[in-house]
């Protein structure tokens, strides 16, 4: 097999721009595609946690997100009913605050980054199916229906609804049981001084304030709740009704709607095996969990990281870059599944205050081990 690439990346956001931009930095010659146009917005929560904002440093990135003008964000508070509990955010190991970017800022910097690296970056394309050998290693994109790309290797990085994840079918690990349905607008003139979660039984609530001025408003509750809602007086009457009488219901009174609400069918979190012969995954691919965390794009993040060191260890088929592989699903593993469990039983919403805060603080402790695993990395290429 002859290939122009060592890589071929399908999916261009968070995971594969990142996952593209370190190969590349180390000399492979990586392709990116997307289907979606270049710097697209997407349905995020945008609340980067402390490893999301460790790896922006880290790649030296940070400062392009503080210019585009991401506010930082140096405190978070709970809200567990009538409770208030405040947190700050210390400065420490290249983190200075978290910072929520809109998907239009934190997207294409990564891409770009990408780019001067030397990856290959093509939006508004397609991959539509695979290339395999007989004995079924992939080795390959086919491209809006015609067009072949070769590579010993494709990594999967297109989310939630994987191509390549499901034309492997990749095995799955574990799966959640629990899902929550969300609703996600915009609004400026809400006065939100860090990332502010707000819960009571049934609901959560967040505000996450993000760039130009705006705070994300996101709420969620069980599907037949939320569907209901929805159902009676649509998404912004659905998120009014589920902030009520709350601090952020007040606030929502006084402040303006700066775009339409989105609604998101809630699905279980999910975590597929990520390598097999000649593919990998990484990002919503590989491991899907429910917004309740607000953790998918620092585990995305991470994993970018993650999977590119195994891959630079071994960069050709064969034992090593199966072992490497393993190893990277290992530690992914270590770091998700505890993550995972605790999503599920937040998203159940059948929790009582006492027992949503003891669940916050095992999600916690599952970030610090990340943190902790990622300051202990060499530096980046």
């Amino acid at each position: 097999m002859t290939a122009r690439w060592d890589a071929v990346v399908v999916g261009g956001r968070l995971a594969g721009s990142a996952t593209a931009m370190l190969l590349a930095r180390a000399g492979m010659r990586v392709l990116c595609l997307d289907r979606a146009r270049r710097g697209s917005d997407t349905v995020s929560t945008h609340a980067l946690m402390r490893a999301g904002v460790l790896q922006l440093s880290r790649w030296g990135l940070l400062d392009e997100i503080r210019a585009a003008g991401t506010p930082p964000v140096h405190r978070i508070v709970f809200h567990y009913g009538d409770e208030t509990v405040r947190i700050s955010v210390r400065p420490g190991a290249g983190v200075d605050a978290l910072y929520a970017p809109r998907r239009t800022v934190l997207d294409p910097v990564l891409a770009e980054a990408a780019s001067r690296a030397g990856a290959t970056m093509r939006y508004g394309t397609a991959v539509t199916d695979l290339l395999r050998e007989d004995d079924g290693r992939v080795t390959g994109v086919v491209v809006d229906g015609s067009h072949e790309e070769r590579a010993p290797l494709v990594i999967g990085a297109d989310g939630r609804n994987s191509v390549v994840a499901d034309a492997v079918a990749a095995p799955v690990r574990y799966t959640a049981h629990s899902a929550t349905d969300w609703l996600y607008g915009y609004w400026a003139d809400l006065p939100a001084d860090g990332y502010h979660w707000y819960y009571r039984p049934g609901v959560t609530l967040g505000a996450i304030p993000t760039n130009d001025g705006l705070t994300c408003v996101l709420a969620g509750s069980r599907p037949e709740v939320v569907r209901q809602l929805v159902g009676f007086g649509g998404p912004e009457s659905a998120v009014r009704a589920l902030a009520g009488s709350t601090p952020l219901g007040s606030h929502l009174r006084r402040a303006g709607r700066a775009s339409g609400v989105r609604f998101f069918r809630g699905a279980p979190g999910r975590l597929r095996v990520p390598y097999g012969p000649g593919w990998a995954l990484v990002g919503d691919a590989g491991y899907w969990e429910d917004p309740q965390s607000t953790h998918g794009m620092t585990a995305a993040l991470r994993d970018a990281e993650l999977l590119a060191r195994a891959l630079l260890r071994a960069p050709g088929p064969g034992r090593a870059q199966t072992a490497a592989l393993a190893e990277f699903a290992a530690q992914r593993d270590a770091l998700s599944l505890p993550m995972l469990r605790v999503v599920e039983r937040l998203a159940a919403h059948d929790w009582d205050l006492p027992t949503v805060r003891e669940l916050l603080m095992e999600m916690a402790s599952t970030m610090t081990d990340e943190v902790e695993l990622l300051q202990g990395l060499p530096a980046a290429a």
